[in-house]
This record gives structure tokens, C-alpha cells and sequence, in this order.
């Protein structure tokens, strides 16, 4: 029996979840009863909400499952397919409310009970802004990028919701409908704008994009900063969301004992690790007794090793 507590994480899955229901069953109530665009789309946003937070929830226990015999590097880029699956829920969210606003546009339809409707909105506004504090915080703690598309999606909610507060408002004061349905329209396409970050980040983890080139000229210093590192090489990273890959070929004296070779690794390691105490590290280093890295490129290519290990050879000598 798994007795684990909780992570941080799944904890924020399951408080976004609870607070989505809460909105999408006041908001459709509101939304159907009033005949508001404006008030509907943020109901049918909110209800992607739900089952986004839903499958987060599951995206993060899958990636904090350890690595098995099948999974050597674990499942750490589910968390980075839950985030273009969630980006892309909420482009397409972003396109029908679009369409029901061009609906309304076109057809006209009267928008009543705007005071209930009123107040729907202000409780939403005020239950969203401490969720999103929330897992602002989470996100801020755990870099997980499964928070960070849940942050920014219900900000974007925030958003939307005072335009609704607003658009319900000028209904209220002008009577013309028309302006619920320009601002669900405005809505919708803001919603679709705010997707996009979510899926080119979750794209770029699944293509195994390197890690910010701060950080890489950080790593990079650390290495060449041992006193008794002579050179690196072919340094590479790249992350899954949650946990950082380095591995690099740094180069050593040719009669250094293996046993020195690994206290040199550990130190390095732990001064790159440090760099990011939020993040798991796989750091991997290679031992070279000369910079082999012509070679390294040759091998990458397909070229013939035989002149640049002739040449190798001449130089240690």
C-alpha cells in the first residue's frame, strides 16, 4: 500500500478541479437561464477546466511514477503531452465560443437575467484570483510545467470573466446585446492566443529542446572552473519538465586514477545540481585523456576516424 503523501503538484490538480466544477455549474446555470454568450463561453471554459485539471492530475502521477525496466529515463514528458493536449483543448474552447458569438451576431438573441448573471461573475472573479495565486505559488516552487499551463489558463479565465463582468454591464446600461456577443467573440480569440505558449512549450520538452542558454553558460562555467578539468566537450541538455539531463566529456590528465576522475565528477555534479535545487538532475560525465571532440563530431556524421586518431595520437606524444 502506497502511503506517500501527496505532492505539491497533484494537490494543485485537485484544488483546480474542485474550484472548475463549482464555476462550471453556476456559470451554465446562469449562462443557459440568461441567454448570455458572454456568460456560456465562460461555463463551456470553465468545464474544460474540469476535465483538463482531471487529466492533469493523472499526467503528473504518471510522470512522478520512478523509472522501471520499460521506462529507463521514467515518464517525465507526459507532463510535456498534457500540456500541448491541454493548449490545444483550449484553442479549440477559444474557437467555438467564437463561432457561438458569430451566432449571436448574425441571428440576435436577447440577453436577460443580467443582474444574477452580474453576480455570477463576481463570484467567479474572486474564486479564480485566489486560484490562481495559488498555483502561481505551486508553479513558482516546482517549475512543473503542468502548473504553469493551469496558472496560465485560469488567468486567462480571469481575464475573460471581467470582460463578461464588463460586457454584461454595458448590456445593463445600453441595452444592446450586440456588445455581449463582441466581447465573447474577443474573449474566444484572446483564450486561443493564450494556448499558444502552453503548446510551443510542451512541443519544444518533447523535442528535447536544450535547457535555457543561461543555465547552459552557467554549466559550462562550473565545468571549465575545476582546476583540474583541462578542457569540455560536447556538452548537452535537455529536460522532461520536471527533471533536468545534462551529460558533457570533460577533459583529464591521462594518468589520473579512475578514483580521482569520480571525485571530480561528484563535485562538478553537485555545483550543477545546485543551480536548480527545484529540479531533479541526471547528470552524465564522460572521461576523456585528451579532447576527443573532432572525433565525437566524426562519429555524429559518418566520417572516417582513422586521421583524426592518428592526429590524437601525435599530439599526446
Amino acid at each position: 500500500m502506497n502511503n506517500q503523501p501527496m505532492s505539491s503538484q497533484k494537490k494543485a490538480t485537485v484544488v483546480s478541479t474542485s474550484v472548475a466544477t463549482l464555476l462550471v455549474f453556476v456559470k451554465l446555470i446562469i449562462g443557459i437561464a440568461s441567454g448570455s454568450v458572454a456568460v456560456l463561453a465562460s461555463a463551456i471554459d470553465s468545464l474544460l477546466d474540469m476535465a483538463v485539471s482531471i487529466f492533469n492530475f493523472f499526467a503528473i502521477k504518471k510522470a512522478e511514477e520512478d523509472p522501471d525496466e520499460h521506462y529507463h529515463y521514467g515518464k517525465g514528458k507526459i507532463q510535456a503531452i498534457a500540456g500541448v493536449i491541454e493548449g490545444t483543448i483550449i484553442t479549440m474552447s477559444g474557437l467555438y465560443i467564437i463561432y457561438v458569438a458569430i451566432e449571436k451576431l448574425l441571428h440576435g438573441k436577447e440577453t436577460t437575467l443580467l443582474v444574477p448573471s452580474i453576480i455570477a461573475m463576481l463570484i467567479s472573479i474572486v474564486i479564480t484570483w485566489f486560484l490562481v495565486r495559488y498555483l502561481l505559488n505551486v508553479a513558482e516552487k516546482t517549475d512543473n510545467i503542468v502548473i504553469k499551463a493551469d496558472a496560465l489558463h485560469y488567468k486567462t479565465d480571469l481575464w475573460s470573466n471581467a470582460a463578461v463582468l464588463l460586457s454584461l454591464a454595458l448590456v445593463a446600461a445600453t441595452g444592446f446585446d450586440s456588445i455581449d456577443a463582441l466581447f465573447g467573440l474577443g474573449i474566444g480569440l484572446y483564450i486561443i492566443y493564450s494556448a499558444y505558449e502552453i503548446i510551443v512549450e510542451g512541443v519544444q520538452i518533447l523535442l528535447d529542446k536544450a535547457l535555457p542558454s543561461e543555465i547552459v553558460a552557467k554549466i559550462g562555467e562550473i565545468i571549465s572552473g575545476h582546476p583540474e578539468v583541462t578542457s569540455y566537450h560536447w556538452l548537452k541538455t535537455r529536460t522532461d519538465g520536471s527533471t533536468n539531463f545534462v551529460e558533457f566529456h570533460m577533459v583529464l590528465r591521462p594518468n589520473m586514477l579512475l578514483l580521482e576522475a569520480h571525485r571530480i565528477a561528484d563535485e562538478v555534479e553537485e555545483k550543477i545540481m545546485a543551480l536548480d535545487p527545484n529540479k531533479r538532475w541526471v547528470i552524465t560525465p564522460h572521461f576523456d585523456p585528451y579532447d576527443d571532440e573532432d572525433m565525437n563530431e566524426a562519429m555524429l556524421h559518418g566520417k572516417p576516424l582513422v586521421n583524426l586518431k592518428k592526429q590524437n595520437e601525435d599530439d599526446e606524444k
